[in-house]
């Protein structure tokens, strides 16, 4: 069916998966949500100084990774921008994979017009200023959310905050692997069994994309990835239910993932859960697979 202009069909599937459609932004936010466009945008290497910016719309990015080291308490900057990486992925694949399983259809996610405001949390947290009908199948996906958002946030996240390109690369695979479990977990539990046939295919397509293909293995609705997002140094942190790591690496040691062939069993499907969502309180910690994913 074709893309209502408020894609209320995503409505069912919980904040996640939700995003404002076709409204203006309300009067009071105009000040706080810009164009995702000035996330990816060049001009601020020197972010990993905690100085204040003026305004949200000015740095938009910035100001999401202060607000995620606030929230977790993370001394690190470059662990604070890997989680807020992987939740901003989280949301992109969550409202695109939705959409394509429902509608067949996705929206433009044009990043001038999907704006974005780093100091909410789902759904507020996106607005997309108008929908423009796109087909849904794989290769136009991996388009609207791999190479519109995700190679160019990955890029700027590498350059201001030091965090390695194949770690971001796992974050991304790890996003697209949680939002696929769970909206095959929602249509599953509605019976709509040709729904979630749809989610697990889609998202397998996607993971053997060139830009996440190597990230890590899915079974089933499962994913372990090859990489660590580094939740684990944040204070009472763990690793995830994905991570490379059966445990904690040392902090004293420089973590190396295991070779493939020694990863650890895959965690039971639906037991990674979405990143924290910066705002809110600290998630519980996390120490071994199967617990809570980040």
């Amino acid at each position: 069916m074709d893309l209502d202009p408020a894609l209320s069909a995503l409505r069912p599937l919980g904040g996640f998966f939700v995003v404002h459609a076709s409204r203006p932004l309300p009067s009071g936010r105009t000040a706080e949500a810009a164009p995702l466009a000035h996330a990816y945008a060049p001009g601020h290497v020197n972010a990993t100084a905690d100085v204040d910016v003026p305004g949200h719309r000015a740095d938009p990015l910035g100001h999401r990774v202060r607000k995620v080291a606030g929230a977790l308490g993370a001394a690190e900057t470059r662990v604070a921008a890997s989680v807020a990486q992987q939740g901003l992925a989280a949301r992109l694949w969550s409202v695109t994979l939705a959409c394509a399983v429902l509608y067949g259809r996705v929206p433009d996610l044009d990043p001038r017009l999907l704006h974005w405001d780093p100091e909410a949390t789902a759904p507020d947290d996106l607005w997309l200023t108008e929908v423009r009908a796109r087909p849904g199948d794989g290769g136009t996906v991996a388009d609207v959310v791999l190479t519109t958002h995700l190679a160019p946030l990955a890029e700027a996240v590498h350059t201001r905050y030091g965090v390695a390109r194949g770690l971001l690369r796992g974050n991304a695979a790890s996003a697209l692997a949680g939002a696929g479990r769970e909206l095959d977990r929602w249509a599953r539990r509605h019976g709509r069994t040709d729904t979630a046939a749809r989610a697990r295919s889609l998202t397998a397509g996607l993971l053997a994309h060139p830009l996440l293909a190597g990230a890590g293995t899915l079974t089933g609705t499962s994913f372990r990835r090859r990489s660590c997002c580094l939740y684990y140094r944040v204070p009472g942190g763990g690793v995830c239910g994905d991570c490379c790591f059966p445990t904690p690496p040392e902090p004293t040691r420089s973590p190396r993932p295991p070779e493939p062939g020694s990863l650890p069993r895959p965690p039971e499907p639906g037991s990674l859960p979405r990143p924290p969502e910066p705002g809110g309180s600290p998630p519980p910690p996390r120490s071994s697979p199967g617990a809570r994913s980040g």
